[in-house]
């Protein structure tokens, strides 16, 4: 401000009136400083604007890493931001095995000087937090005491398995996602609602647990598939998992979807480029984030909202699903 205020000539005093927007600044000189703001690239520091008004005008989407979920939850907040009148700041404290809590940490260290309100992408702790509004998008137990959105894992769930069962398949099997998690849970007991509403006993020892990353689907992926009577069919809680048995699979040289298919959940970008395109369940993941953004705007303003918004799921029938042979 000094820098701005001595290159055009004017005190300190009338640059704060400048950026603040306060009156007593004739028009010459209000377009002087403007134009020497603009010539230096001056901005004012988040915590300075903090310090000035309590607020920064700016929301933070918080996550535990930056992966395919949360990525797309990113675009749709960072699409719906720019008629808000705020700025998105997207933080991740570094690391895809964060543990329990890691949202009180988060926010800890951004909430009061950098952000007026946060979105927490799958957080581990669903509470009040002091201080800011927060909005939750598909907490690990549920909605519970945050505003909250998430999507209909369990109907998601059913017309996955109801695809593959339409299609003839009776030994499928289920590569579920992170036991702690509520989405996860939801899909799992969506597959066993639509095997019983068919009459079709699951079998036990074909269902695994993923845990929703490559690396933790690889071994069950496996285990599913290098056996003597492995599934014809294969439903995977989300997408990283069922791309991960597609290669499993591929590595064991049967073909996908001639000796196995695969269904995923999710509709992340990886799941079309993948070989086959995958079948999946759409997440609306972009909607979503959309719809916290402007949730959580609404909460900083101090306007009254549903505190739990869930959105509906659809099947995408790729080429990773055909009827089993023989």
């Amino acid at each position: 401000m000094a820098d701005v205020a001595r290159t055009a000539g004017v005190s300190v005093a009338t640059v704060s009136k400048v950026v603040n927007g306060r009156y007593g600044v004739s028009q010459s000189t209000l377009e002087r400083v403007q134009g020497v703001i603009a010539q230096l690239g001056y901005e004012a520091s988040l915590g300075a604007r903090s310090l000035r008004s309590s607020r920064t005008n700016v929301l933070g989407i918080l996550v535990a890493e930056f992966e395919p979920f949360s990525t797309e939850l990113l675009k749709g907040a960072s699409g719906a931001v720019g008629a808000t009148g705020y700025e998105l700041l997207a933080y991740s404290g570094g690391g895809g095995h964060a543990d329990v809590g890691w949202e009180r940490r988060y926010l800890s260290r951004l909430s009061g000087t950098l952000i007026d309100g946060a979105i927490i992408v799958t957080p581990t702790v669903v509470e009040a937090v002091p201080g800011i509004p927060v909005v939750a998008v598909d907490p690990h137990a549920g909605p519970s005491g945050l505003p909250t959105v998430d999507a209909d894992s369990f109907a998601g769930a059913v017309a996955a398995t109801e695809h593959l069962l339409g299609l003839g398949h009776r030994r499928i099997g289920f590569l579920g996602g992170r036991p702690d998690l509520e989405s996860a849970r939801e899909r799992e007991r969506g597959f066993r609602h639509a095997m019983a509403a068919a009459g079709v006993d699951v079998d036990e020892s074909l269902v695994r647990n993923g845990g929703y990353r490559p690396e933790t689907a690889a071994a069950p992926a496996h285990d599913l598939l290098d056996r003597a009577q492995r599934p014809t069919a294969v439903f995977a809680a989300n997408d990283l998992s069922a791309i991960e048995l597609v290669r499993v699979a591929q590595e064991l040289g049967l073909d996908v979807p001639r000796d196995v298919s695969v269904v995923g959940f999710d509709n992340v970008p990886e799941s079309a480029l993948c070989t086959p395109p995958l079948t999946t369940i759409n997440q609306p993941l972009q909607q979503m984030g959309a719809e916290a953004l402007q949730l959580l705007v609404d909460l900083v303003a101090g306007r009254e909202r549903e505190s739990h918004l869930r959105l509906p799921t659809e099947l995408v029938v790729r080429a990773s699903t055909a009827a089993p042979v023989g």
